[in-house]
């Protein structure tokens, strides 16, 4: 019974320790393709802005089911553009966190703008985040 309470205990101590660490794993991941999705938006805004020579109208040209990330099951970030639709000469490309996401406060809300500027909303450093 004793080995069986050491065990036990044990255990324990592996989970309290394993699990955090795997919640933090999930959360960069959930992370990194929020990142890609951001770039790949800017990408596409700057093709927009090539053929049309304005920013203005490119969000309004990008699908629903692109303004989310993951783009399919639940979505951890919604991605959306800080200055509407209408700036011709500059756009922001943010990700805020939603859902489960939200925990990772550390970041928070995930930005890119037209010179390749990146941001974030939380109290971590930058570079960490991106």
């Amino acid at each position: 019974l004793v080995e069986l309470m050491i065990a036990v205990a044990i255990v324990g101590i592996l989970a309290a320790i394993a699990y955090p660490a795997y919640d933090d794993s999930v959360r960069k991941g959930r992370r990194a393709q929020a990142k890609a999705d951001l770039v790949e938006l800017a990408q596409r805004a700057e093709r927009f802005y090539t053929l049309n020579n304005t920013y203005a109208g490119f969000w309004g040209s990008v699908p629903s089911g692109d303004k989310r990330s993951p783009r399919t099951g639940n979505a951890f970030y919604l991605l959306e553009r800080s200055s509407g639709d209408t700036d011709a000469n500059a756009f922001t490309l943010s990700a805020t966190p939603t859902g489960a996401q939200v925990a990772d406060s550390g970041c928070g809300t995930l930005s890119i703008n037209q010179a390749g500027v990146r941001s974030i909303s939380g109290s971590m450093e930058p570079a960490r985040c991106w």
